[in-house]
């Protein structure tokens, strides 16, 4: 099983260095194929959406585009990815941060049947997705 980064992603994405994209685009072959295994983390998928939205200043339909075909490469191993993508969706419809959807995500996904929070907005989200049970 190999970790891949985010660089690794980005480098793929951008194609800013040519030389690391030619590199990383033969990993993501070799894992299609099945030769290899390939695992990233939750934590790298938000690090590209900071990059994305910080960095080069993307728009959140485009990031959201970016991050699902990500989520959609089924050869790369990201655990909770289920939960990943019902927080874009949330995300795409909603005003709350990427992060506050992850969270409500996660929350709906282990049946919580509170969600305890100052912030109204997310606060009054939880609510509205726990009646559309």
């Amino acid at each position: 099983m190999i970790f891949v980064d985010t660089n690794y992603f980005l480098r793929f994405l951008l194609k800013d260095n040519y030389d690391q994209h030619l590199e990383a685009k033969n990993l993501f072959l070799q894992g299609a194929a099945g030769t290899i295994k390939l695992t990233t983390s939750i934590i790298v998928i938000f690090e590209i959406y900071w990059v994305f939205k910080s960095y080069y200043e993307k728009d959140k339909t485009e990031i959201i585009e970016i991050l699902k075909n990500l989520l959609s490469m089924d050869f790369i191993q990201i655990n909770d990815k289920k939960i990943f993508i019902t927080c874009l969706d949330i995300f795409s419809n909603s005003n709350l941060s990427l992060e506050d959807c992850y969270n409500l995500s996660f929350a709906k996904k282990n049946k919580t049947e509170q969600f305890k929070t100052f912030d109204a907005k997310l606060a009054k989200e939880f609510k509205k997705s726990s009646k559309n049970k």
